[in-house]
């Protein structure tokens, strides 16, 4: 039997048609691989990038698309790489990303996570939950000092401070956080102070040899553990909630959801301050490879195997 040539165009037309809606169909499902690679960037010192590695190796573990730009910089230039996506994610510190971008920190962590998320919503950023861990000023001792004094938190300096001297960075003592801070906050004055570096080598190695009797150190930092240096308890909460904080785009959390978040909170919700000086250890001081270090911290804590 012969068909007929507008039966045939028709068909032709019917096909052309399936096709056509297939594709349309295809595209409305928004298919995984059109989600967004996620790019994992860093600041340029060891615990930042470690805290990367982590981050970014359980993503690539679970199945996300990552790409890592380690060492980046500081905030100054990772921020406006997060807002034009240049980045899409980033572990920063709490209070000291919302104080730049002009919001006014506290020591209560809810209270800054209130506070910086419209913030980082108007630069299409957001904040996953921050961790247990934080990297803040921290003003150490000595043992022998803290057992000389009986010491353990700052308010206990008020009765001996006439006899301290104080090391910190040239900036201390105008600083709210540093000297001047101890000063309004706490009532503390010292008998002197000695310009060093900012939790550095210097003010390491000045604690060490006796030549200050109160340093200003990070709270992760490696001397901690090599030189059993005593953290005095910020009692009177001079300083912000500097938690470990994911900052992220909005518009990768819009695209993997609720299990993008559980994953990363439930990193976040591990990552205690002394797991943290653990790990810069590890890196610091045993001079391990930061990816190394952050497998076998993610081995040990059961996200990979």
């Amino acid at each position: 039997m012969r068909i007929s040539r507008n039966w045939s165009r028709f068909a032709v037309l019917l096909t052309l048609m399936a096709l056509i809606g297939a594709a349309c169909s295809s595209k409305t499902k928004a298919p995984a691989a059109s989600k967004p690679t996620i790019t994992v960037g860093s600041a340029n010192f060891a615990e930042s990038i470690t805290l990367a590695d982590i981050y970014a190796q359980v993503l690539e573990a679970k199945g996300y698309k990552v790409v890592q730009k380690e060492n980046v910089g500081s905030r100054e230039i990772y921020e406006p790489a997060l807002e034009s996506g240049t980045l899409s994610f980033v572990p920063d510190y709490l209070n000291s990303m919302l104080e730049f971008l002009k919001g006014t920190g506290s020591a209560d962590v809810q209270t800054d996570v209130t506070a910086i998320q419209p913030l980082l919503a108007a630069k299409g950023l957001t904040a996953l939950d921050p961790a247990p861990a934080q990297d803040k000023n921290e003003f150490a001792v000595t043992k022998a000092t803290a057992d000389k004094y009986h010491l353990t938190k700052i308010s206990d300096l008020a009765p001996v401070a006439s006899k301290l001297v104080l090391g910190g960075p040239p900036e201390c003592p105008t600083r709210p956080l540093c000297e001047k801070g101890l000063e309004d906050k706490y009532g503390l004055h010292f008998k002197s102070f000695k310009s060093l570096d900012t939790g550095g080598p210097l003010t390491v190695a000045a604690l060490k040899n006796g030549k200050i009797d109160v340093g200003l150190l990070f709270t992760t930092d490696t001397s901690f553990i090599t030189e059993g240096f005593v953290r005095l308890e910020d009692d009177k909460g001079l300083q912000g909630a500097d938690n470990v904080v994911p900052i992220v785009r909005q518009n990768v959390v819009t695209a993997y959801g609720d299990s993008f978040k559980t994953l990363i909170n439930s990193i976040s919700a591990k990552l205690t301050t002394d797991e943290v000086l653990q790990l810069n250890k590890a890196v610091i001081v045993d001079k391990k490879d930061s990816k190394d270090v952050a497998r076998a911290w993610l081995v040990k804590e059961g996200f990979v195997s």
